[in-house]
């Protein structure tokens, strides 16, 4: 049988699945990769350990299915974190800085001193935020050793690099676009954006399409030689296309470690309201635009509060959280600051209006609540900032999955949500991709036609107004900045 062997790198696992001329997903494997937290604020992974994470998760996909001919290799991958390493060597020489990352505060904050945040959103439909690449790339060079033959990509590149066997440096246009040193309408590395930032733009890969040649395996473990890679593109991009949602005003959230929410344009629009804008995919050289809102902290919230409640698992978080009664407090999780649509990076996680009758339930339903709310924020700016109408919404990653946690979305944003029952949108959305450019699917129409099993939740009568006062005062709490306390 001829499969195609999607690889999903992500936050805290790598995934490797196979999928078939059918889009049928055949079989999957994963891997933990392992994350550090070396001061308050920092967050970083250990390259090599991405790419083990990789080959152990293919390894574990393929073990589960025999008599399977991979036709090419699909990549999706977390997007934002960055890395450096040896252009000849192929040695790391500095860690993957996470999109979570929030070290460059003081980077950002300097430039946008220096006047140069218009401009920045102008080229790039991204705001100065240490969770873009541009302040980190910098960070990152600053500490490379002389002498070395520097390269510098997000972590498709970086892989890339690993599954050819260090022959080819290329990332696609979506990972690019989420760089701060692509310009999106010339869709090329800007030069002037190099020099705010103060970072080569010859270091950088060369940027191809998301459905393109990428080059070929080698040593891959399991993998024949010579095998084609034949799309990258960042996770969430891919799960906008693995869902189909083509069309103009259709878009997807993603619930992870925190959350992206994305709508496809009909053409480019300039970032206003919190909300960036993206390339979401390009194809024969035609970008398709996207919004996008990215949230830093979703369900990472939940196994921290179930552990603070000394509770066994998130699953009875959530069931805790079911049986709370109205008029709890309300819960920001600003573990690293806050996102789209805020931008606060001095925001800090709290609890709010909690007395002397809140409840363990009520705690547990603040925090899956804080899920909903931050989600109907960022719809709302795009409802705000497009003026179109919202399309087919689809919902993926794990916390998907469970029905709650999406009714109390679906509640709160007033419209359907579409439950997708395959968790694996992204590794479909690369591995279409690359069946597009093999020409197992002649276009777009043939991708919307394959069968997909979905539910759809829609909206259910709910105190929605009381839950946004609620989640509004806890915002404002967490994002305003307390009068120090002169001691005399």
């Amino acid at each position: 049988m001829r499969a195609i062997l999607a690889i999903d790198q992500g936050t805290t696992n790598s995934k490797a699945v196979l999928v078939s001329e059918t889009g049928e997903v055949l079989a999957r494997g994963s891997a933990a990769v392992g994350i550090s937290y070396p001061q308050p604020g920092w967050v970083e992974q250990d390259p090599r350990r991405i790419f083990a994470s990789v080959c152990e998760a293919i390894e574990a996909c393929l073990k589960k299915i025999s008599d399977i001919t991979v036709e090419a290799v699909a990549v999706s991958n977390q997007r934002e974190s960055v890395t450096v390493w040896d252009g000849e060597t192929g040695e790391a020489l500095g860690p993957v800085v996470s999109w979570q990352c929030r070290r460059t505060t003081p980077d950002c904050e300097r430039l946008i001193a220096e006047g140069h945040l218009d401009r920045v959103e102008t080229l790039t439909g991204l705001p100065l935020d240490p969770m873009f690449p541009g302040s980190k790339f910098r960070w990152l060079l600053d500490r490379v050793p002389a002498g070395r033959r520097v390269r510098l990509g997000t972590v498709d590149s970086w892989l890339i690099h690993c599954l050819t066997g260090g022959r080819r440096h290329v990332c696609d246009a979506s990972n690019a676009a989420r760089s701060q040193l692509f310009d999106l309408n010339g869709q090329v590395w800007s030069a002037e954006l190099g020099e705010i930032f103060g970072v080569d733009i010859a270091l950088l890969p060369e940027v191809l399409d998301s459905s393109a040649d990428f080059g070929t395996t080698r040593g891959l473990p399991g993998i024949p030689d010579g095998t084609p890679i034949r799309s990258a593109i960042g996770d969430s991009h891919a799960a906008l296309f693995g869902h189909g949602a083509f069309k103009p005003g259709d878009g997807k959230v993603t619930f992870g470690t925190g959350s992206s929410v994305m709508t496809t344009l009909p053409r480019f629009i300039a970032p206003q309201n919190g909300i960036t804008t993206t390339v979401a995919w390009r194809i024969a050289g035609v970008p398709t635009f996207a919004l996008e809102g990215n949230i830093l902290v979703s369900a990472a919230s939940l196994p921290w509060m179930a552990g603070i409640l000394g509770l066994p698992d998130v699953a009875a978080l959530i069931d805790l959280a079911a049986k709370a009664e109205p008029g709890g407090p309300g819960f920001v999780p600003a573990f690293v600051g806050l996102g789209a649509p805020y931008w606060n990076s001095d925001a800090r996680a709290l609890f709010a209006q909690i007395n002397f009758s809140t409840t363990r339930a009520q705690m547990a339903r603040s925090v899956t609540d804080s899920i909903a709310c931050q989600v109907h924020d960022v719809i709302a700016a795009m409802r705000a900032q497009s003026g179109g109408q919202l399309g087919a919404l689809y919902v993926d990653g794990g916390p998907s999955q469970n029905r709650f946690l999406m009714q109390c979305v679906s509640n709160l944003i007033e419209h359907a949500v579409i439950q997708c029952e395959t968790p694996e949108a992204s590794a479909l959305g690369a591995a279409y991709l690359a069946g597009l450019s093999l020409g197992l699917w002649k276009d777009l129409d043939t991708i919307e036609a394959l069968p997909r099993s979905a539910h759809v939740i829609r909206p259910e009568e709910s105190d929605r107004t009381g839950l946004l006062n609620t989640w509004n005062d806890a915002l404002a709490r967490s994002t305003s900045r307390p009068t120090p306390v002169k001691c005399e």
